[in-house]
């Protein structure tokens, strides 16, 4: 009689082994019911908004250059009388610094020595047109006869007009040396670097002893806000969203320079100069705000909320409950994102799904509306405030993956149980 080999065994004992792990893991899902987490329909307040990202940026600012070279000898006072600095307060007119001016003070004392000596030569041509005039009067009462020869005549007429030339030359050159003398004096004054306009100081780029060369561009000395009291928030935005954006529209925005505090403004224009960056087109948006308390400083950085639509008293259903749809009805999955468009006003076909009597999911068709991002309108004639919608699905014997079909034969450890989602069933 044969016996059956080593190996048969081995491989019965194999199919054993497998065939209850896999009919322990099969009762184990079987004893386990189907368990959703739901959130409830609320209603209340929704704000339909688009967010970025802006920096703070004064109403106007001027930069006060200089229009000469030369090295800073010296700054001025601010209303205060202490030195011109980070964030003085000046008058128009106030002295912001001092260029050393010997060289531009030189020629100055040359442009009116060429002066003097210009119109002295005007003096002497006058003089001596006199003569002319004198010697060519005698000419003409005389005329060419036997007492005044041709020559002579003609020198006498050739001498009136040289004199009357060289008046009109001398006057020119006492034109040409004032103008050159008040170039040199207007290059004098630009030595005093003044205010234009009343305002603070917000950047000084200058300090005592450093040289400004004035060529092309004038040099940039100092950075002056013109009123604080009135600021600016320039922000970027997408040119999805743009559309969307008109002046007057009521904006929000916060800084980290005040965490929890919320300031308004509103758009005050829409730039046309559109910039690309990395192929994304975006439009410099410019929103005004009130600063009277001078508690926002020029460059902080502001996240920026641009309220579209503000609806109140309005029943709303978390968006995670609008994109879920049931395993056993695919055909029926709601088009994607379609429904929850920021900012649109007509109304789109959704899906909402509820626990029914029978422990399964039934389905609501619902209209939606407008989203803030997180919570969409609906309206529907079954729906009513603190109505629970299906926004997951759980296995409610499940701790973590670790213990969904882990191996039995392993220790069973214990383990903290997460606490469930808030808003579950």
């Amino acid at each position: 009689m044969k016996y059956p080999s080593k190996k048969f065994f081995i491989l019965v004992i194999a199919v054993f082994f497998f065939g209850s792990l896999a009919a322990w893991q099969f009762s184990r899902r079987q004893g386990n019911d189907t368990a959703y987490r739901t959130a409830g329909i609320t209603r209340g307040d929704l704000l339909v908004s688009i967010s970025a990202t802006g920096t703070v940026e004064p109403e106007e600012v001027i930069d006060v250059g200089a229009q000469v070279a030369g090295r800073i000898i010296s700054f001025g006072l601010d209303a205060k009388g202490k030195t011109v600095d980070y964030g003085s307060e000046v008058e128009a007119g106030t002295v912001l610094a001092r260029i050393d001016d010997s060289l531009y003070a030189s020629d100055v004392a040359q442009a009116e020595a060429q002066l003097l000596s210009s119109k002295a030569g005007l003096q002497q041509s006058m003089a001596e047109l006199g003569q002319a005039q004198q010697n060519w009067k005698r000419a003409q009462l005389l005329g060419p006869s036997q007492a005044l020869a041709q020559s002579s005549y003609e020198a006498y007429e050739s001498a009136h007009k040289t004199a009357l030339a060289q008046v009109a030359m001398s006057e020119a050159a006492i034109h040409q040396t004032e103008a050159a003398l008040k170039r040199a004096q207007r290059n004098l004054g630009y030595c005093i670097i003044t205010s234009p306009v009343k305002g603070i100081i917000i950047d000084r780029r200058v300090n005592t002893g450093q040289t400004v060369v004035a060529s092309l561009n004038a040099p940039s000395l100092f950075l002056l806000a013109k009123d604080l009291t009135r600021i600016q928030v320039w922000v970027a935005v997408n040119e999805a969203d743009i559309g969307k954006i008109h002046p007057g529209l009521p904006v929000t925005f916060t800084v980290d320079a005040f965490p929890g505090e919320t300031f308004r403004g509103e758009v005050g224009k829409v730039r046309l100069n559109a910039s690309m960056t990395q192929n994304v087109v975006t439009y410099t948006v410019e929103i005004t705000t009130d600063n009277s308390d001078g508690r926002l400083l020029p460059y902080l950085t502001a996240n920026v909320q641009f309220q579209l639509q503000q609806l109140t008293n309005v029943l709303q259903a978390p968006n995670a409950a609008l994109r879920w749809s049931s395993p056993a009805d695919e055909g029926s999955r709601m088009r994607p994102a379609a429904t929850i468009q920021a900012a649109k006003d007509d109304k789109n076909i959704g899906l909402l799904w509820v626990v029914d009597e029978n422990q399964q999911p039934r389905r609501i068709e619902v209209q939606t509306g407008a989203t803030d991002g997180t919570s969409t309108v609906v309206e529907g004639p079954e729906l009513h405030e603190g109505m629970q919608v299906i926004t997951g699905i759980r296995l409610p014997n499940s701790v973590n993956s670790k213990d969904e079909g882990g191996n039995p034969f392993l220790p069973n450890l214990h383990r903290k149980r997460n606490s469930s989602t808030s808003g579950s069933k």
